[in-house]
């Protein structure tokens, strides 16, 4: 259902703002491209594909950013192996534009969190930066600025599906942040379950400076995390945080020493790792799909993740190994 919402709030700004049609570029009717966002192809009355200089209006029925074997200059994903095999990194490396999102980079990250998505030996995500001093910048406003008005709307529609893709992963997902995460950039950050920054960070929504407001998430996920009333102010004002205050008003999880981050991140992502994979899918759902109910819903929820890691081989591993008073070795089975 909040996919089916978030299309239809798509569909309504495209209608404001069509885009001249195309019949170049079509894809096969038979081909199935997934939406990074859903399990399964997502119908839509219109579709969009990113070509070399522009964006051109499709006639399938499926929003999709460009062909998924597309690889993208800016995102790396890397898979950590040997003992930390299960947590894989998904690196920003843009580093003439201080890792701004432009169409390369939206592109690769739709693309490596439907990696991800598939990935079943995944047990946890961090996102990091491979640019001293700066986790993500922001929007690429020098790009931006060549968009046409109904470009941009399209832009950041899917760049709002993108990050509710990342949070919707059945996996728990670290934000690591050293230096400047502004924007879309902090707005990336607030889409992970948990962020770790140093303490030289700064952290900020300055959005309506530029006479527009967030619009990937930060209106609705900065005053689920940090309270109404606070992320009122942060928006108003665009007022920049460092790390020590993000960490005082609960924006990140912690900070530490700068350039620390990473070490911290990766100390957390690896005592999730070692957690039951099934349990960690579901004590992720209970939480992001409770917190969206009445208490009565949110405990009948609870009661139906609990009966799902019952029957499985890795809870019968993990009394195994408590009685015999050793490390459990967990399959996700």
């Amino acid at each position: 259902m909040a996919s089916l919402s978030r299309l239809q709030t798509i569909t309504r700004s495209l209608k404001r703002n069509p885009l001249p049609h195309s019949s170049t570029n079509l894809f096969n009717p038979r081909e199935t491209i997934r939406h990074a966002s859903c399990s399964r192809a997502i119908a839509s009355p219109r579709c969009f594909t990113s070509v070399p200089g522009n964006w051109q209006l499709q006639t399938r029925r499926t929003l999709i950013l460009e062909s998924a074997t597309s690889a993208s200059e800016s995102v790396k994903l890397n898979r950590l192996s040997d003992s930390d095999s299960g947590i894989v990194e998904v690196c920003l490396d843009r580093p003439g534009a201080k890792n701004a999102i432009g169409r390369d980079m939206l592109r690769g990250l739709q693309n490596a969190f439907e990696a991800v998505r598939e990935d079943t030996s995944a047990n946890v995500l961090m996102i990091c930066s491979a640019v001293p001093r700066v986790f993500c910048a922001g929007a690429d406003l020098k790009e931006r600025k060549t968009m046409s008005p109904s470009e941009v709307q399209l832009f950041v529609n899917l760049l709002r599906l993108t990050f509710s893709s990342l949070e919707d992963l059945h996996i728990p997902t670290i934000a690591v942040i050293e230096g400047a995460a502004l924007g879309g950039g902090l707005e990336l950050a607030l889409s992970c379950d948990l962020r770790i920054c140093g303490d030289d960070a700064v952290l900020g929504l300055p959005e309506t400076g530029l006479a527009i407001i967030p619009g990937a998430g930060g209106t609705q996920r900065l005053p689920r995390i940090v309270g109404k009333s606070l992320a009122k102010e942060l928006i108003y004002t665009g007022r920049r945080v460092g790390g020590k205050d993000a960490k005082s008003m609960g924006l990140v999880n912690h900070s530490v020493a700068s350039g620390e981050a990473h070490l911290k991140a990766l100390e957390i992502a690896r005592d999730i790792n070692q957690k039951g994979p099934l349990a960690l899918k579901m004590a992720k759902r209970a939480i992001n799909k409770g917190l969206e109910l009445d208490m009565v819903s949110a405990l009948e929820l609870e009661e139906d993740c609990y009966e799902q890691v019952m029957n499985t081989k890795d809870r019968l591993e993990g009394l195994a190994a408590f009685a015999e008073k050793r490390k459990p070795k967990y399959t996700g089975q």
